[in-house]
């Protein structure tokens, strides 16, 4: 393949198109069914969690800032490390990945939209109501209190009462169904609705690894919504799935629970995995290095990620034979996620390599992750495990996979894609105080947590009396904190102050080489004038056959003022837009929170679960019954 490269260039469009061409408003946005603006609407709502999360977080660490605290009492400190858990997993970083997942996926394939534009919406909007559902009770002191992972027994009704744990259990149902119907969406668009050409092995590598995600997805999700409506009967109707003394198997929660949660940690990473594998060999001007074996990596980091649950569970007595299975696939499964690391650095190896923003925080990644990859590789290890489980060295270490991989990720994604979204670029010398900034405040939190693991200092404790030799680095991993809270404001004054005011963007500000790049910039809402006919991985770079792909597949359709047409100017059908997937999502939320009802009041309980399973049924027979494009 013969390639060539152009400088990134940041000439100005002459004007930015719409998201959905000539509809605006409010009411456009709720009614939405175009990928790109649900995707937006993703990206929005889940940087407000993040930042909710990391409020939690904040008052967690003030409160550990020093020895007998007592800033918070010890059941609102449950509730922070619970929400702070379940936050930052289920609504920040997985919806931050979906976001990505909705505005990219289909423009990298060269599709005009998802399989399922309609599924799209009350995807979001379940997981909308489903956060707010789950987030509310913090503000009555009433949140979830027995930690992201909710071990039973202990979270049974016997043990924790109140309504905490019912919010918790029904809330993880509700985002459950949002992430299922959203992997089912996207495996079917990405199987169907790839372009003239666009062979599996010519796929960029974010939709990749967004591919293996959702069939992680389909197939972890309905494990831990068994180990759910389990509790939930438990917990609503007297039954005895976690019952001991009625001779429930005391660690049927545990390998339920981490069935799906060690999945979930894949889930959460490969998709950062993909856009820093956009990003490398964009600002290295090459190709990425092993395209083929990373493609088959992910693949097998899906596979094996199935097989290394039990690691969370050596210190529960398993026997020598399931502690040396599991500590061999956990071992096992270090390969091909050590072999991502260095086909990262054989990609940067010799190239040109222009330190942008979103090349910092991928270089960011790469080194944050080993360092997270390393400290996980001790956990395979059952004697050296039993040391450190539950102790703050394991802290340290999910926070280096997550915050130094999954969000560092995420942030090379947002600072790379932000002008294909929005039509403007961020201002540069914010992004690098961020990242810096950032950098620093991370290992300065999780840095000094291995150490205070390693010294002894147990997860979830509220307080700890002085003289334990923790306290130094408790302070230090605060006042990280505190640095890592700074680094967050630049950045959201440069996301928003770039919104309005940020340089023009042009279709492809950083000459980078895959199919979302060859269109304006926001992307029209058919995103394609002309299907795309994709003869090579990097169509961009690609010059053997003599066509510009950044031109051609508009070419004729523009306007002497370079005004970008509408779909019903060119007469593309389109996705009607309609109120009915919100008005599903809302039903299946009344229907489904309405249940907390049941200690209150009954007929209260069956009122709202009855009106939200109507509403439900009726939005889907109203859905089902009208048209689904426009005619033009």
């Amino acid at each position: 393949m013969a390639t060539t490269v152009a400088p990134p260039t940041f000439a100005p469009a002459a004007s930015s198109p719409s998201y959905a061409g000539d509809k605006t408003g409010v009411w456009s946005w709720i009614t939405t069914t175009d990928h790109k603006r649900i995707g937006v609407l993703y990206l929005f709502t889940s940087l407000f969690f993040f930042i909710f999360g990391g409020l939690e977080a904040a008052v967690i660490r003030a409160q550990l800032a020093a020895p007998n605290q007592s800033l918070v009492s010890a059941e609102l400190y449950n509730q922070l490390f619970t929400m702070h858990g379940t936050t930052m997993v289920f609504l920040a970083i997985m919806p931050l990945s979906a976001a990505f997942f909705n505005f990219l996926i289909p423009l990298q394939i060269g599709a005009r939209d998802v399989a399922f534009p309609r599924l799209n919406a009350f995807s979001y909007w379940v997981y909308l109501f489903g956060g707010i559902f789950i987030t509310l009770p913090i503000f009555a002191g009433i949140a979830p209190n027995g930690g992201w992972f909710g071990y039973a027994p202990i979270t049974t009704m016997q043990y924790n009462p109140g309504l905490n744990i019912d919010f918790w259990v029904l809330g993880l149902q509700i985002l459950g169904i949002s992430s299922l119907a959203a992997g089912f969406n996207f495996i079917t668009t990405v199987i169907n609705l790839r372009a003239p050409g666009m062979h599996l092995m010519r796929m960029p590598m974010f939709t990749w690894m967004s591919f293996v995600v959702q069939f992680l997805v389909v197939l972890a999700f309905p494990v831990i919504t068994v180990a759910l409506v389990f509790l939930q009967f438990d917990r609503f109707f007297g039954t005895n799935f976690y019952t001991l003394t009625a001779g429930a198997d005391p660690l049927l929660w545990q390998h339920l629970f981490w069935i799906f949660g060690h999945p979930e940690v894949y889930i959460l990473i490969l998709p950062a995995f993909g856009l820093v594998s956009e990003v490398l060999p964009t600002f290295s001007r090459k190709p990425l290095f092993g395209y083929a074996v990373m493609v088959y990596s992910g693949i097998l980091i899906g596979f094996l990620g199935f097989g290394v649950w039990a690691h969370h569970m050596f210190s529960v007595g398993m026997g020598p034979i399931a502690d040396t299975v599991f500590s061999l696939t956990t071992m096992l499964i270090a390969i091909p996620t050590g072999v991502k690391i260095f086909n990262w650095m054989s990609t940067m190896w010799g190239g040109k390599l222009q330190f942008t923003t979103a090349m910092c925080f991928s270089i960011g990644l790469v080194a944050m992750f080993t360092i997270g990859g390393l400290s996980g590789v001790t956990h395979a290890s059952p004697p050296t495990d039993l040391q450190q489980t539950d102790t703050y060295y394991v802290v340290a270490h999910f926070h280096y996979v997550l915050f130094g991989g999954s969000i560092m990720g995420i942030f090379a994604g947002i600072y790379h894609y932000f002008p294909k979204i929005f039509g403007r670029l961020m201002n540069e010398t914010l992004g690098k105080w961020h990242f810096w900034i950032n950098m620093i405040g991370m290992n300065l939190t999780f840095g000094p947590m291995h150490l205070s693991g390693l010294l002894g200092m147990p997860r979830r404790i509220y307080t700890y009396d002085a003289n334990q030799g923790w306290d130094l680095f408790n302070m230090m991993s605060s006042v990280g904190t505190a640095i890592i809270i700074l680094s967050t404001l630049i950045f959201i004054y440069n996301f928003f102050a770039s919104l309005r005011n940020g340089p023009r963007a042009g279709r492809d500000p950083w000459g980078a080489s895959t199919l979302e790049w060859s269109i304006p910039s926001p992307p029209p809402e058919y995103n394609f004038a002309v299907l795309p006919n994709v003869t090579s991985r990097y169509p961009l770079w690609d010059v053997t056959d003599g066509h510009d792909l950044s031109r051609e597949h508009h070419e004729g359709h523009e306007n002497r003022d370079d005004r970008v047409p509408t779909a019903k100017e060119l007469g593309i059908p389109m996705p009607m837009n309609t109120f009915k997937p919100v008005m599903a999502a809302l039903g299946l939320c009344i229907m489904i929170g309405g249940m907390t009802l049941k200690h209150v009041n009954f007929y209260a309980f069956f009122a709202v679960v009855s009106g939200g399973g109507l509403t439900l049924v009726i939005s889907l027979y109203a859905w089902l019954t009208s048209p689904l494009e426009e005619a033009h």
